[in-house]
């Protein structure tokens, strides 16, 4: 009687397990900051940033002289990344990365609320 018992919890705690494995999350887990908000990562905030250029010169809200600025200093965050990754992602540059991915968000953030090329 023991011999059935044994093999019968197995397979029960087995197909209580299996279904988890099959999840798929398709988002990233979320880190909260003390004080920051949500943590993203690099992958995550440069298609972010992408986005919202190609929202604001959709919408108007950013002209295309200041979204080939934007998208210019995307590109040189874009190779700075590249070249730290090279020999590895140290927490220093993962650092610089963040506080430059930082800035050029406010930049685009300030460029689509300046009210300087609104449609209408």
């Amino acid at each position: 009687m023991r011999k059935l018992i044994a093999p019968a919890l197995i397979l029960a705690a087995v197909s209580v397990a299996a279904p988890s494995f099959a999840q798929s999350y398709q988002r990233p887990p979320v880190v909260q900051h003390a004080g920051y908000g949500p943590w993203q990562s690099i992958n995550a905030r440069q298609a972010n940033l992408d986005r919202r250029i190609d929202q604001g010169v959709r919408s108007g809200q950013i002209s295309r002289r200041e979204a080939t600025r934007l998208r210019g200093e995307f590109n040189s965050l874009l190779r700075l990344e590249a070249n730290y990754r090279r020999g590895g992602l140290t927490a220093w540059e993962r650092t610089d990365l963040d506080r430059r991915f930082d800035r050029l968000s406010a930049q685009v953030r300030n460029e689509r609320h300046d009210r300087d090329n609104r449609r209408g």
